[in-house]
């Protein structure tokens, strides 16, 4: 098969890397680390007319989108009747698109999660005075798409307020936040589940836990993702099957009933309280850099999923999993989350290798230089091991050897992890 993914980020370098292994690869835009696996293709993964000209001319048999532009600008509905494609329409797509949204689903479908309220820019006092009235810590979000940075976790009421006059008054995230949801703080553990449905079947994949914050210990503000882990340790048999009954099976039922069209990834985020899974929140797509941990772990050819995903046939599409941890460290700019400089010259890719480890280029380009930044997230480095103890050691010695001006990642992913098996 020719297949061709849509993005540029460590997200698409894995799933480009995962079916190069069977099949001839596209990717458009890419970046300088997916040119070792396939082509890249200068095109806009957004003009649903320039990738049609693309399928074409190169004789694509599978598209997979990898980021969550295009799913949500509605790229799946204007292509399907082309090619196959991986995603959901537009209207699923607002699983992700739409935080508001995603919460009625939830309420509709019986899904645990947490209680909230939604507000737009109109209701700024009944906002305040709903932070007010709530004796608990809230977390307040960008009702839309803001780039993983949409999420406030208020420490008290006064930071809870801030964060909404922030967002509704201000204009902090734009239009993502001309609506507010604000929903109480679960303390718990988080863990990552990703399904891959058909619409009518589904699959789970391994599961993950990443790691938001940019700082050691979880501190200062998220990010898109600067770590994660697979499996995670604590998901026992009990806790795992209470995910399926009590959350991916509603979430796949409701899918189903509302007609949508979905052949692609559910992302489900998930806080444990108590030994209780509660939603956070759904991608309709694979997440970053989970998706580096998690296909590292898949033995099953990625291409065989995707071709049964789109021809509904999951159910008769069994998937193997490499029973060892994989552990990923992404390396950012400095500066990140906020501005940040490109264009610096990266060091130590072609440097000794280590066993079981591979190199995802998130935000990279070719240049005079040589391979150069081109991201808040330059690269993550993922391993795998039989104990997550070396998955650990392994990764943060290969982000050792990479070096860039104002390289930044952080050392104790894992780390909690390790302390619960302790």
């Amino acid at each position: 098969m020719n297949i061709l993914v849509l993005g540029s980020g460590g997200r698409e370098h894995a799933l480009a890397w995962a079916l190069a292994r069977t099949e001839r690869v596209y990717i458009a835009p890419g970046n300088a680390g997916t040119e070792a696996v396939g082509t890249n293709l200068a095109l806009d993964p957004e003009d649903a007319s320039q990738v049609g000209a693309a399928v074409a001319e190169y004789g694509i048999d599978l598209v997979v989108v990898g980021p969550e532009g295009p799913l949500v600008a509605g790229l799946v509905d204007k292509l399907k009747d082309q090619v196959a494609i991986i995603g959901p329409g537009r209207e699923a797509a607002q699983l992700e698109g739409s935080k508001a949204f995603s919460k009625a689903f939830m309420t509709q479908q019986g899904i645990p999660t947490a209680a909230y309220a939604e507000f737009d820019a109109s209701q700024l006092a009944e906002a305040e005075a709903y932070i007010r009235a709530q004796p608990h810590r809230l977390v307040v979000k960008a009702d839309g798409l803001a780039a993983g940075k949409g999420v406030i976790v208020a420490q008290d009421q006064a930071e809870a307020l801030a964060a909404v006059r922030s967002i509704l008054a201000e204009g902090t995230f734009g239009t993502a936040g001309s609506r507010v949801v604000i929903e109480q703080y679960l303390d718990g553990i988080e863990m990552s589940v990703f399904v891959l449905t058909d619409g009518q079947h589904y699959r789970l994949l391994p599961n993950a836990k990443d790691y938001k914050r940019i700082g050691e210990g979880d501190t200062g503000p998220n990010t898109g993702g600067m770590g994660s882990v697979s499996p995670v340790p604590f998901a026992d048999a009990t806790l795992e099957e209470k995910i399926r009954t009590r959350i991916v099976e509603p979430t796949v039922a409701g899918i189903q009933a509302r007609g949508w069209h979905y052949r692609g990834f559910v992302f489900i985020g998930l806080m444990i309280v108590d030994g209780e899974p509660y939603v956070l929140e759904y991608n309709v797509r694979l997440g970053d850099p989970e998706t580096q941990s998690v296909l590292a772990r898949l033995r099953t050819p990625l291409a065989r999923l995707l071709q049964a995903c789109w021809q509904q046939r999951l159910d008769q599409t069994p998937l193997e999993a490499d029973p060892r941890a994989a552990v990923t460290v992404v390396l950012a700019s400095q500066g990140y989350p906020g501005s940040y400089p490109t264009g610096l010259p990266i060091a130590g890719l072609d440097g000794p290798g280590i066993p079981d480890t591979q190199i995802f280029h998130a935000g990279t380009r070719r240049g005079a230089a040589g391979t150069l930044t081109a991201g808040g997230r330059v690269l993550a480095v993922t391993s795998l091991a039989d104990t997550l103890q070396d998955a650990q050691a392994r990764a943060l010695q290969a982000a050792a050897q990479l070096s860039y001006q104002g390289r930044y990642y952080r050392t104790d992913i894992a780390a909690d992890l390790l302390k619960l098996q302790a």
